[in-house]
């Protein structure tokens, strides 16, 4: 693996955490995520199912996790099933974890081979009362037409087995999962600084007439080279009027002489994931009135972040930062007092000029699980991301920031970064003269 991995000590009291739990009788069952096909008989680059890594730290192939505090066999309590090695994959592929090194990585001293995972399961689940089952439940994700690895494995057991009681394991996990331990946090700062230094790298190409996608390419090896997976999600690298389009992915434009650049963008490392977007002018100087809009945006960013406190919940925060933007809209003339007099409440003025929310759940997804109606909590990690879309202007700016809840106040992880017009000028200029 490229990246350092986490002490398996995380993995053991994450599981403590989410067994504690169950009901009496339970068993809790988690497959990985499918391999997914490409073209022919290639595959697109593997990512593992986020629940299974957070509880296991294992994040490759045909893994399963059994967990079954009450087992009457102590023996099947706690079972991680890997993909068996052998020479003609170590060929082809590469090896795959020996029972060894995956007990070394997980903490879980009974490791099977992924050949017996169907036996062990149809064997022990007489003796359990109740089966808890992971599917992806995240409330920004939309229905799919490919069933996952999980849905088929929920699909026999509720068949095989219609007298069991079933429980979804996404409601626990989520809010588990939400609240970052240490360990986590320094991984996604690791993230953050390998985001970091692939920013001062693009700067060194950015100039009137280079092409969008040799900003990304500078982005991806820097990313890559610093020992990273990838990027956290497709990046965003967009000049001029694309950076409008919210999620403007192709990134195949020239960058225009006196056009702001927009880079959302973040490394993946150890499957956490950086998420970072910077406004940069092509040719190294803001015009007065890209300052101006840009300055709206960071006072609203930094007043945003400040709501960022345990007793908030994440849809006040976004709620309130709105509020936030739509005074700075009305300061910048974008629109009128009497607009928002005569706004629809469901569809208020500034959605025009603000169409998405301040910030997200951050952590092995992007966009991480977390219960955006309950009160956060110290150790939460949420994104803060105001921006403002001028179409008729080709100006769209975005500032974001990856931010710790504390009681003590927001802990921002990307502090460390150019962010002032002053800021991002200098490091332009120094960047182009290295």
């Amino acid at each position: 693996m490229r990246y350092q991995p986490l002490d398996s000590s995380v993995f053991v009291a994450n599981r403590a955490r989410y067994t504690a739990s169950l009901e009496s009788g339970s068993m809790a069952v988690f497959v990985a995520s499918d391999q997914v096909p490409a073209n022919g008989d290639a595959y697109h680059p593997y990512r593992p199912d986020s629940n299974l890594y957070w509880l296991s730290g294992i994040d490759q192939e045909l893994t399963a996790l059994f967990l079954f505090p009450d087992c009457p066999n102590p023996a099947y309590r706690e079972v991680l099933f890997v993909r068996e090695t052998s020479p003609e994959l170590a060929v082809w592929e590469g090896p795959r974890h020996s029972r060894e090194e995956a007990s070394a990585l997980s903490g879980i001293s009974q490791v099977l081979w992924e050949k017996d995972f169907e036996t062990v399961l149809w064997t022990q689940a007489k003796y359990a009362s109740d089966i808890h089952l992971a599917l992806n439940e995240n409330d920004r994700a939309s229905a799919s037409p490919v069933r996952s690895a999980s849905q088929r494995l929920a699909g026999r057991l509720t068949n095989d087995f219609p007298l069991h009681r079933f429980h979804r394991a996404s409601p626990a996990l989520d809010r588990l999962r939400a609240v970052k331990s240490q360990e986590e946090v320094q991984n996604l700062q690791k993230a953050i600084s390998i985001t970091h230094n692939a920013l001062l790298q693009a700067l060194k190409v950015i100039r009137p007439g280079c092409m969008e996608y040799q900003v990304e390419a500078a982005l991806a090896g820097s990313i890559l080279g610093q020992g990273a997976e990838g990027f956290s999600f497709e990046p965003i690298i967009a000049s001029g009027d694309h950076a409008c389009i919210l999620h403007y992915t192709r990134n195949a434009a020239p960058c225009k002489d006196g056009d702001l650049l927009l880079m959302d963008f973040g490394a993946s490392y150890a499957h956490y994931a950086a998420d970072l977007t910077r406004c940069i002018p092509v040719n190294g100087r803001f015009t007065p009135r890209q300052k101006e809009v840009y300055d709206a945006v960071l006072d609203v960013q930094r007043q945003a972040m400040d709501l960022l406190r345990p007793g908030r919940s994440l849809n006040d925060y976004n709620q309130e930062s709105a509020l936030i933007m739509q005074d700075a809209v009305l300061r910048l003339g974008l629109i009128s007092s009497e607009d928002v007099a005569k706004q629809d409440p469901k569809s208020p003025a500034y959605k025009r000029y603000f169409p998405h929310g301040t910030g997200h759940f951050l952590g092995l997804d992007v966009h991480d699980v977390g219960a955006r109606y309950e009160s956060l909590q110290e150790g939460m990690v949420i994104t803060c991301e105001p921006g403002l879309y001028i179409p008729e202007e080709g100006l769209g700016i975005r500032i974001e920031n990856d931010v710790v809840v504390s009681a003590a106040g927001p802990v921002d992880l990307m502090k460390d970064l150019p962010i002032r017009t002053d800021e991002i000028e200098e490091a332009y200029h120094s960047a182009q003269r290295n």
